[in-house]
Order: C-alpha cells, then sequence, then structure tokens
C-alpha cells in the first residue's frame, strides 16, 4: 500500500485544533511561537502567532472547523486545558514547538493519545510543526505517537495541503513526514518557492483571537496592538545562530505585494488597533520599502497607528529613508547587534561591521525613530573581556541616546543550525538534553561559567543606567501613554534581570 493510500482508505470529514498546550513551569511563560530564541519569562508576554494564525484562516476559508486553542496565553492549567479538548474532540490537532519544550510536547502527544483511546469514536491525529522539527523531522515520530511532523517553514500552506489530503481532496505535497505500519516515510522535498505569501488570505481575528495577545507585549507603546508579517522571513537569513534559518533560509525569502500589506493594516486599524509589529525577519527595503511607506501617508495610516518592525543595522545607511518611514508611521526599529567583536560578527556570518553600528543607529535615532538592540553573550570563542566590549559598546550607545531598549540573551545553539554543527564538530557542548536550551545556561564550552554569563547578561540589562540617557528619558515625556511605557519598561527589565538570576 503506498503512503498516499493508505490514510485515503478512511476519509474523514476534519475538525482541526491549533493548539499550545500549557507548559507549566516556576521558571515563567514560555515565548515560544515567533520566537527564533525560545525563553521562560517572568513577566508573562504573548506573542501573536502569525503563520498559525495563517493555518487557521486557511483552513476555515476551505471549509473546515477551526478551534483556536491557545492555553498559554488564556492562562489555562493542563488539566483544563485537557478537559477542553476532549470537549472539542477535534480530529486533528496542529502543535508549534521548539527545542527547550519538544519532550514536553511528546509527552502531551503520548497522553492525549491514550486519552482518545479511551473515548469512543474518536480517532485523534495530532501532527507537530515548528524549527526544531523541521531540522529533525524522523525524532518525534520515534520519540512519541505523534502522526505527522510538518518539516518547513510554510507550515499554514502545508497542513491545509494535510487535511485536504486526508479528505480526498488533493494529492500531498512534499515536506510531510509521517509512520506508516512502523515504518517513518516522507512525501518528498518541501520548496518554499512553491507557496506564493500573495495568495495568503488576510488573517480571521476574530477566529484567532487577537485580543489575547493585543496587550501583554513589551514592543507595544499603545494599545491595543497586534502584528503583521508581510515577508518570510529574512532576506539575509544566513545567521549562524537563527532556528529560523532552518525553516526559512535567505535564498528563499519571500515577500508579498506592499499593496497587500497596506490592506492589512488598513483592517487591523479598523478592529482599533494602535501599534502594529510588522515581525519579518527583516522588513523588505528598497521599492517595497518606498511603496509601503507611501501608500502609509497616502491612505492616512500613518495618523492612526504606529509601525514596528525588524531591521538589519546596515540595511539602510540614508537619512532620507528612516525620515520617510519616521513619516509613514513608523516608531521602533529592532535591531540585530549579536556582539561588539568583528571576529564573533563573522564567525556567525552577521555580514556587519562593528564600524557601521553606531554610525547606522545614529541615522535611526536622528529620523526620531526608536532603536533596540538585541545582544548576545556566551559564545565558546570569547573571552570574558570580549564579552565586555559588547556590554560596554551598548552602555555607550544609550549614553549618546542612540538606542532606546535594549535584549539580551545568552546565545543558543539550536538543532539545524550551523552553529549547531560547529559545536558538534568541536564538542562544544557542556549537555544535549533539549529542555536546557531554554536561557537560563550556558549550553556551549567556553572560557566563561554559567554564573558568568548570566550576570553578564544582566549587566548588558543594566547598560540603559546611565545618568545621561535616564535624564533625558524623563525629559522626553509628553503623554501619560509614554509615562505608562517607561514605567511598564522598567519593570520588564527588572523581570528579565530576573529571568537571568
Amino acid at each position: 500500500m503506498t503512503f498516499e493510500s493508505w490514510y485515503l482508505s478512511s476519509p474523514i470529514f476534519m475538525k482541526v485544533s491549533i493548539s499550545f498546550p500549557p507548559l507549566v513551569s516556576d521558571k515563567g511563560t514560555p515565548l515560544l511561537t515567533q520566537n527564533r530564541q525560545f525563553q521562560w519569562f517572568n513577566s508573562p508576554t504573548y506573542i501573536y502567532p502569525m503563520v498559525p494564525a495563517y493555518a487557521a484562516t486557511l483552513l476555515k476559508q476551505n471549509g473546515y472547523e477551526v478551534f483556536w486553542d491557545d492555553a498559554i496565553a488564556e492562562n489555562l492549567t493542563y488539566e483544563q486545558w485537557q478537559t477542553r479538548i476532549i470537549e472539542e474532540r477535534p480530529d486533528l490537532i496542529a502543535i508549534e514547538t521548539k527545542t527547550p519544550v519538544i519532550k514536553r510536547h511528546w509527552q502531551i502527544i503520548n497522553e492525549l493519545k491514550e486519552l482518545s483511546l479511551k473515548i469512543e469514536n474518536w480517532e485523534l491525529k495530532i501532527v507537530l510543526m515548528g524549527d526544531h522539527v523541521t531540522a529533525l523531522p524522523k525524532e518525534s515520530l520515534l520519540n512519541s505517537q505523534v502522526n505527522f511532523v510538518i518539516q518547513g517553514g510554510d507550515y499554514d500552506f502545508i497542513l491545509l495541503n494535510l487535511v485536504n489530503y486526508l479528505e480526498g481532496r488533493e494529492k500531498l505535497k512534499g515536506g510531510l513526514w509521517s509512520r506508516q505500519n512502523n515504518e517513518i516515510k516522507n512525501s518528498g522535498l518541501y520548496s518554499l518557492r512553491d507557496n506564493s505569501l500573495d495568495d495568503l488570505p488576510m488573517i480571521d481575528r476574530h477566529l484567532t483571537k487577537w485580543k489575547l495577545y493585543a496587550y501583554k507585549n513589551g514592543n507595544y507603546k499603545y494599545t491595543p496592538g497586534s502584528y503583521m508579517m508581510s515577508a518570510r522571513d529574512c532576506w539575509w537569513g544566513r545567521c549562524t545562530f537563527c532556528s529560523w534559518t532552518t525553516m526559512f533560509p535567505g535564498n528563499s525569502c519571500r515577500s508579498r505585494l506592499a499593496a497587500k500589506a497596506l490592506d492589512e493594516v488598513g483592517l487591523l486599524i479598523d478592529l482599533g488597533v494602535k501599534e502594529i509589529m510588522e515581525d519579518s525577519g527583516t522588513l523588505p527595503i528598497g521599492s517595497w520599502l518606498e511603496e509601503f511607506c507611501q501608500g502609509m501617508i497616502e491612505r492616512g495610516y500613518h495618523k492612526k497607528v504606529k509601525i514596528d518592525c525588524n531591521m538589519r543595522i546596515n540595511a539602510i545607511s540614508d537619512l532620507k529613508t528612516w525620515q520617510l518611514m519616521k513619516k509613514a508611521g513608523f516608531r521602533l526599529v529592532l535591531f540585530g547587534l549579536e556582539s561588539a567583536n568583528q571576529k564573533t560578527l563573522k564567525r556567525i556570518n552577521k555580514n556587519l561591521r562593528v564600524d557601521e553600528i553606531e554610525t547606522n543607529l545614529k541615522l535611526c535615532k536622528q529620523a526620531g525613530l526608536e532603536p533596540h538592540i538585541t545582544a548576545m553573550v556566551g559564545y565558546p570563542w570569547e573571552s570574558k573581556a570580549d564579552a565586555q566590549k559588547t556590554i560596554e559598546l551598548a552602555k555607550n550607545l544609550f549614553k549618546k541616546s542612540y538606542v532606546d531598549t535594549l535584549q539580551a540573551t545568552i546565545v543558543i545553539p539550536y538543532p539545524g543550525t550551523p552553529l549547531y554543527d560547529y559545536c558538534l564538530k568541536n564538542n562544544l557542548l557542556n549537555f544535549t538534553d533539549y529542555e536546557r536550551f531554554d536561557q537560563r545556561e550556558q549550553v556551549m564550552k567556553s572560557g566563561l561559567t554559567s554564573e558568568e554569563v548570566k550576570k553578564m547578561t544582566q549587566d548588558l540589562y543594566k547598560s540603559f543606567l546611565s545618568p545621561i540617557f535616564i535624564i533625558k528619558k524623563i525629559a522626553s515625556i509628553r503623554s501619560l501613554a509614554q509615562l505608562k511605557f517607561l514605567y511598564n519598561a522598567g519593570i520588564k527589565v527588572l523581570a528579565h534581570l530576573n529571568d537571568f538570576k
């Protein structure tokens, strides 16, 4: 029997659940979806899961019943969630996973499968998706009772194809792994170029409960806020540490038409959204960005909503473009600085020179935008003095008011990334227990201990503590919203210090 005929022998009428089961931990709230680096946050942060939301919308538009089931954002206990799943009784449950929680998801899958066997007429199937299973698709089939694994980042397109396939509507495309008669099969290679982002519908924000994610998010100065994603994912897409390069390598980066992105901005404004995080790995630049900015101005959207985005530090080197973005309603721009050491930037294939950092951040700030930087410590080749250079650069950038906010992390080598392969070849992993790849200790061997790495991560968060920066920030307050944002930002910083205590 072929792979195609095996499941088609018993077509079913599908009810699909897009699920984020509770992941209870004394470490805090898991930052799972849409996050390139998994973290537990002491201060809850909820990010709108864009690709799963597209999947839910596609399924609904194709006539399937969809249950949006984010028990993390809804703060359900495991028992409450399990009771609700039994009441809903979906035919297929789709779960997005990442390295530090993959074993928990295996356990949850096994429990659900055993539970479904005890309930009459519930032939439950489960599918896993995300960067970890893209890198290691067979692993979950060998270690759990999961039925399917989606390989690749377009798990909205692939999930629809799977459900259509199970219903006998179309043939199975590449990117799907399954277990058949105790043998693991795959449907062939997946190709991102087979899917056009312009074919995606506007996300059904009510179906996907957008308000769950509209307030508890440190990026937002104005609420309610929401997300959009016009490109998948980063047009550079070669940084050796980035887990999303497993799903979206840079040479396959795609973007939708700027006009479609503008239409989505309009829909979000109609919903009452005040700030939008455009969460493409790196916002498209050039003619796309110019068309988008001009459209924001021409449609009057720049007066109604603020836009945040991710950008490479050396992507825009002229003040005119930054000024156009400011005029178009952009506010916060997130930059991956990662390190102040040129040898590190070269090793992680960042395609960035240290001497470009201050110059381009200054231009962004000069245009009236609010730069945010990310930086990491714990590289296996960096000494304590090297890591201190990154801290000193961050302090200097705050002192000169070239940046407004910062996120600090411990660099983690996720399976599937070149950094992970480098560590394997050079015996640089302190351990291989997935659940410990969670920002709470040093995964890679280096000249620093876990305690030193966590201390230096805290020092990065404290780098804004310059009297000059603080005085300027207080003097810049012009509204109650700004005061509230600064207060909440302070609370977030204290929580992050606790994350790395």
